[in-house]
């Protein structure tokens, strides 16, 4: 596959119900800048998802659909080649994405008034999960230095010696801030988990995402025991650009959990599969993996080309390279701008529309999130104004 041409090429999404650009007056107040903030390609699916849902839209019926033996083995076998982790069929739970599974698994794996422990600063919805359910928010912030971010497992702990922590919700590998936990680090979080038996719910959408293939370790597959305390959560829709099909594959291997979990999904309707959702999903996995390779060459390459330019022309934001996903976590901090005026800047003044860092949690103050996973003439546009906007300060 020829990177240049397949993902160089822009591709006009405005009206066609892109929430990513047809929203952008209703969510910015804006209508005419540059979208590099909800965490959505603007490259097209793969080819073999594309061709799959081309033949399975001629057979022109679109009843009820189960998921088939060949859907699971298209799942366990990504999951062995990509993330060497050998996972049953039965393990398997479709939701029709991984945010309405983290409040199920609150529902069904607390209770009112229990406390649930997320990592700051991290995906917004973390947050709603949590406060909706009306469980008490415990953040245990991570430890930033100079760009790099660890786990603050001393603080964890005290968190869960209070004894109200019930669920920790983790970010692996983490959004925004780019880590890919290593296994060293999992096991430490995982061992304080065992012992204060607290169950870990990974949120493990960007593990296909890793700029080195093989570095994401599932946290199922630490040990036996955290397998016990666990629930994975997948999903095809950030690896090949396909959220619109909402499909989500949560693996559980405690059959104690994975059934009361079960009776969670079903009793919030949420268990029939979309025809289109599971037909692309066997076509990604079974057909894609070149694809991917290809198109995360071609983000890593919109990376450095940031990373370059930024040093060049705007040393004055910090840049760090993430381990993994499309998203870049810029910070601003040096600036000395407030929050709300720095985003007002960059929306109005340089028709800029990231992704406020503060709506990951306080840490966030100071960081925009800028989504890369666009062609290079996006990212050249967006460095361009954004050098001019700073040279006006």
């Amino acid at each position: 596959m020829n990177n240049k041409s397949t993902f160089d090429e822009p591709i006009n999404r405005l009206t066609t119900g892109s929430e990513k650009w047809d929203a952008l007056e209703e969510i910015f107040g804006v209508a005419d800048a540059l979208p590099m903030w909800v965490a959505d390609m603007d490259f097209a699916a793969p080819p073999s998802v594309i061709q799959a849902l081309k033949n399975r839209m001629e057979h022109g019926i679109f009843g009820y659909t189960v998921r088939t033996d060949a859907y699971h083995t298209a799942v366990a076998g990504w999951m062995e080649r990509r993330h060497n982790w050998s996972i049953n069929d039965e393990w398997i739970v479709f939701t029709p994405g991984i945010v309405p599974a983290l409040s199920i698994a609150i529902q069904r794996f607390t209770e009112l008034g229990d406390a649930v422990v997320i990592q700051t600063p991290v995906y917004a919805p973390f947050y709603e999960v949590v406060r909706g359910q009306g469980r008490e928010l415990m953040t245990n912030p991570l430890i930033e230095n100079n760009g790099h971010y660890a786990m603050d497992l001393e603080h964890l702990e005290s968190c869960f010696k209070t004894g109200r922590v019930k669920m920790l919700i983790l970010c692996s590998p983490h959004n925004p801030v780019g880590r890919v936990w290593t296994r060293e680090e999992l096991e430490s979080l995982a061992t304080l988990c065992v012992q204060y038996n607290v169950i870990m719910v990974s949120d493990e959408i960007h593990a296909d995402l890793v700029h080195q293939r093989g570095t994401h370790t599932p946290l199922a597959l630490i040990s036996e025991a955290v397998a016990d305390l666990s629930m994975i959560c997948t999903a095809p829709s950030k690896t090949f650009n396909i959220p619109g099909l909402c499909t989500s594959n949560i693996i559980i291997p405690n059959a104690k959990l994975r059934e009361s979990f079960m009776q969670g999904v079903k009793t919030m309707g949420l268990s029939n599969i979309s025809t289109l959702g599971a037909v692309a999903t066997e076509a990604a996995y079974n057909g894609a993996e070149q694809w991917l390779d290809d198109c995360l060459a071609y983000i890593r390459g919109n990376m450095e080309y940031v990373q370059e330019y930024v040093a060049e022309h705007m040393p004055q934001i910090g840049i760090h390279l993430p381990e993994a996903t499309y998203l870049l976590w810029m910070d601003f901090r040096k600036l000395k701008i407030p929050q709300s005026q720095l985003c007002n800047m960059l929306l109005k003044e340089a028709g800029l529309a990231f992704n406020d860092g503060s709506n990951f949690g306080a840490e966030g103050t100071g960081f925009m999130r800028i989504n890369v996973a666009c062609p290079r003439s996006t990212v050249e546009e967006a460095m361009r104004r954004l050098s001019m906007l700073l040279s006006k300060l």
